[in-house]
């Protein structure tokens, strides 16, 4: 009904729109696990269907990885971790990447996207500046990542649960750190490297807050 001091306020009970809908209501109730399922499932049918959008033009997308040290090797530093030399080397980095990037969105969509985020730049931005002569691209920067992110984040954070996750992280893939220095030829070590270091890098990055809280709690006691 309208009123003098509102003359185009109007209201029809008949067309409101509930201010929460159902279906909005289901999605925000989804527990974690299906969430963090559903993200890292669907980024990685993405980067299978990439893969055959790669073999149907002949292989012409890997040119998009990055090639250090060159204005158009930057564009890779965006592109190049979901690029992959092959489906050998897309299908070696398939279950590192569900089973880590599962575990790093579980403690939330939101800080799981920004850890991915800050290992994406820093490790990208490392291999430009110092990675060899070649065409840098794979996933297996956000897997380095990611596990050193798993690992790391409840030293920096204190939390007891998160450091026992990381051990069994450690104790299950820590044998693939020996990734981050050079070895096999035709492997980029140099994106391994940067990628750990944008893990460890995540993890101090997204505890400032658990930090924050614990010294004021010791400052108000």
């Amino acid at each position: 009904m309208s009123t003098p001091g509102d003359p185009f306020k109007y209201t029809n009970p008949a067309l409101s729109v509930p201010s929460n809908p159902p279906a909005t209501r289901q999605a925000a109730e989804r527990p974690m696990w299906q969430q963090a399922a559903a993200v890292i499932g669907g980024f990685v049918v993405g980067l299978y269907v990439l893969e055959f959008i790669d073999m149907l033009v002949k292989g012409s997308l890997d040119n998009g990885g990055i090639q250090p040290r060159t204005v158009d090797g930057l564009w890779g530093i965006v592109f190049a971790p979901v690029l992959h030399g092959g489906w050998a080397h897309l299908v070696a980095n398939t279950i590192p990447l569900l089973v880590l990037g599962f575990l790093v969105m579980l403690s939330g969509i939101g800080r799981g996207l920004a850890a991915t985020g800050i290992i994406w730049v820093i490790g990208g931005v490392g291999v430009w500046l110092f990675g060899s002569v070649n065409n840098h691209l794979g996933a297996s920067v956000l897997v380095f990542g990611w596990l050193t992110y798993l690992i790391t984040r409840g030293i920096f954070a204190r939390h007891f649960g998160q450091m026992a996750l990381g051990l069994v992280v450690l104790v299950i893939y820590g044998g693939a750190l020996w990734g981050v220095l050079p070895g096999q030829p035709g492997i980029s070590w140099e994106g391994h490297l940067f990628g750990a270091i944008g893990g460890v890098v995540a993890a101090w990055v997204l505890a400032s807050d658990v930090r924050k809280a614990r010294e004021a709690k010791a400052l108000n006691r």
